[in-house]
């Protein structure tokens, strides 16, 4: 089964929808415009597109949609380095970044923390208190 998370380069992709790219094919092919949509497997549809051919001869296209398999690399704007998607992985990562460990590590760096600030019994399954 896949794992339904998607990747950075991904995520970034679908933030390009708008936005005038520049994508090279395997083919050495270029296709210049803009992005209309972009799916999970790079699959993307392109408008009023600047075709340059092998042979450097260029032409103007429609509307264009490209096979993901058949993508060599994308240039995308500057701007999306300002993308709210990056805000959230910036938080994100500055948080792990105050924790101590991870996994069972964390579990260990909490338990020891709460030991330090004097809160928990010493031990697990500590009698209860007594009634009287």
């Amino acid at each position: 089964m896949m794992s339904r998370s998607l990747g950075i380069p991904v995520k970034l992709l679908h933030e390009v929808a708008g936005h005038i790219v520049t994508v090279e094919l395997k083919s050495s092919e270029l296709c210049r415009g803009s992005m209309i949509e972009c799916e999970d497997n790079w699959n993307c549809q392109l408008e009023n597109i600047t075709y340059t051919a092998k042979d450097d001869k260029v032409s103007q296209l429609e509307h264009v949609f490209i096979r993901g398999s058949k993508v060599r690399f994308m240039v995308i704007p500057n701007l999306l380095k300002n993308a709210p998607m990056f805000k959230r992985l910036d938080a994100r990562i500055r948080g792990k970044g105050s924790t101590l460990g991870v996994g069972r590590g964390l579990a260990v760096a909490m338990h020891a923390r709460a030991q330090a600030t004097g809160r928990g019994a010493p031990g697990r399954g500590a009698a209860p208190p007594v009634r009287r």
